[in-house]
């Protein structure tokens, strides 16, 4: 059954809300959307555009799982945004690049937060944030964003309301999570795979302390990026900014 939605016109960010449930030991599993966030937030502090017309959506729910297989979450999410995005843009539009991101025609579209922590009740608390470019782009992002608006197929004059497109991913969301629950992770990453361009071409990964350059080698079977450096040596990759593509060393510059 899919999880009740709670739609907020205005928070400081959805992420932080399901924060606070969690703390306060709310249990109930809940998708918080709000129209417009004050103080949205994507990956590593950066700021997260909220322009109205936009989804901001955080799925706040309990697992027993371990931390590191919790963290397989993150593919859940994006194979959902990209069915969302898949109802309403050009066929063939929608892609994924390592981890996360959903891109249109190589731009991207959507992001992805994760935040967990331990639960009043001894599980884990996953708070599963999703913002995805309905009706605006963001502009001055590191790499160039698009919006749904800008790929939507023939036949369909405007992008979903923020309404019918939480409803949209929830749905999504909820066929993909039952898969990982009762047949474990590897569908949930060939489903993942088979969206996911540049996993076996030009890689440059920058780490917080490092920048690794080489060929991308796949993915492990825990999600992790195969990077194989010029001396030969193997790389495993779980958290960072990478680049893909001939260019790759220009854009991570």
């Amino acid at each position: 059954m899919t999880p009740v939605l709670h739609l907020l016109d205005e928070i400081d960010s959805t992420n932080a809300e399901a924060r606070r449930r969690a703390e306060a030991g709310e249990t109930a599993v809940q998708w918080i959307v709000a129209r417009r966030q004050a103080a949205g937030r994507g990956r590593r502090g950066r700021e997260w555009s909220s322009e109205t017309g936009n989804l901001f959506a955080t799925l706040l729910t309990l697992t027993l799982k371990p931390p590191a297989e919790a963290a397989q979450v993150t593919f859940v999410a994006a194979l959902a945004v990209a069915d969302l995005l898949d109802a309403f843009a050009v066929p063939g539009a929608v892609s994924i690049k390592w981890p996360n991101d959903v891109m249109l025609d190589g731009e991207k579209a959507s992001g992805i937060l994760i935040e967990s922590g331990t639960h009043a009740s001894g599980a884990l608390w996953l708070a599963v944030g999703i913002g995805v470019n309905l009706a605006h782009a963001p502009d001055a992002t590191e790499r160039t964003a698009t919006s749904l608006a800008s790929h939507l197929r023939s036949n369909i004059a405007y992008p979903p309301s923020v309404e019918a497109a939480a409803t949209v991913l929830a749905e999504a969301f909820a066929i993909w999570q039952t898969r990982w629950e009762t047949l474990g992770f590897a569908p949930i990453l060939d489903a993942w795979t088979t969206r996911t361009k540049g996993l076996d071409g030009p890689c440059v990964a920058r780490l917080g302390h490092e920048t690794v350059t080489g060929i991308a080698d796949g993915v492990a079977p825990d999600g992790a990026l195969r990077l194989r450096t010029a001396d030969g040596q193997l790389r495993l990759i779980s958290a960072g900014d990478v680049f893909f593509g001939p260019d790759a060393h220009e854009r991570a510059a």
